[in-house]
């Protein structure tokens, strides 16, 4: 159902190593899993930063000589589900929030007409345990999120994340009011591709100058001005 009072811009946000440093505790979920599903361990392990969950088990696949075909990814990806569900009560615990991300929610939440959501590679139950775990998922609209089963390519995760958000807010959202916020060059090239405002945070693998590189509109060294990160919603 279309909500009954348009919004003014949309905020999408990253999580691992944009709002949280989970590598402690979820690094291996869904290496385990695979290894559950096939028999196999992984010995090549591709980076995961700013890959869909899709890819990640796609490529481990091809790595270990399976076909990669959707019923085998969809099996691993529900035992990863299965395996983090277990891990849920340790992972604010072995987590970290990164500077400023609760305080920089909580403002936009305060503003008027801004929806905020999630585009993560992370499935979405998994993306759900981990903002759930540090109190984020009240500030965010986790039905609009564009999640790691939808596609191998994350614009394309964007792109559900726009239509979604379209669909329940009335009507598409320029791209000028469109943030989309991240720590690597994959979140700015998704960013780009749907013409939308790529914002890089420097707090994960990448550098500011390399997140420039791909294309950032802007860069932050991290969440922790809050009325920086608000000057970008209301420019």
């Amino acid at each position: 159902m279309a909500s009954a009072n348009p919004m003014r811009a949309l905020v999408l946000w990253d999580i691992d190593l944009t709002l949280l440093d989970l590598r402690r505790i979820g690094a291996t979920w869904l290496q385990d899993a695979l290894t559950e599903v096939t028999g196999r361990t992984p010995v090549e392990v591709p980076s995961f930063a700013g890959r869909t969950d899709r890819w990640i088990t796609a490529e481990m696949l091809r790595r270990l000589g399976v076909a990669a075909t959707d019923e085998l990814v969809e099996e691993v990806q529900r035992a990863a589900v299965l395996i983090a569900a277990g891990h849920r009560d340790r992972i604010a615990a072995a987590g970290i929030e990164l500077p400023g991300a609760t305080a920089a929610l909580r403002a936009i939440d305060a503003l008027p007409d801004v929806a905020q959501s999630l585009v993560t590679g992370n499935l979405r139950p998994i993306a759900h345990y981990k903002v759930a775990a540090f109190g984020l998922d009240a500030y965010l609209d986790l039905d609009i999120g564009g999640y790691g089963a939808v596609s191998e390519l994350r614009a394309d995760l964007l792109g559900d994340a726009l239509a979604r958000a379209a669909a329940k807010h009335g009507g598409g959202f320029a791209p000028r009011s469109v943030l989309v916020i991240g720590d690597t060059p994959h979140d700015i090239e998704a960013a780009l591709a749907h013409d939308t405002r790529a914002i890089g945070v420097s707090t994960g693998r990448y550098s500011a100058a390399e997140l420039h590189a791909a294309g950032a509109h802007t860069v932050l060294p991290d969440l922790a001005d809050t009325e920086a990160v608000l000057a970008l919603v209301n420019p």
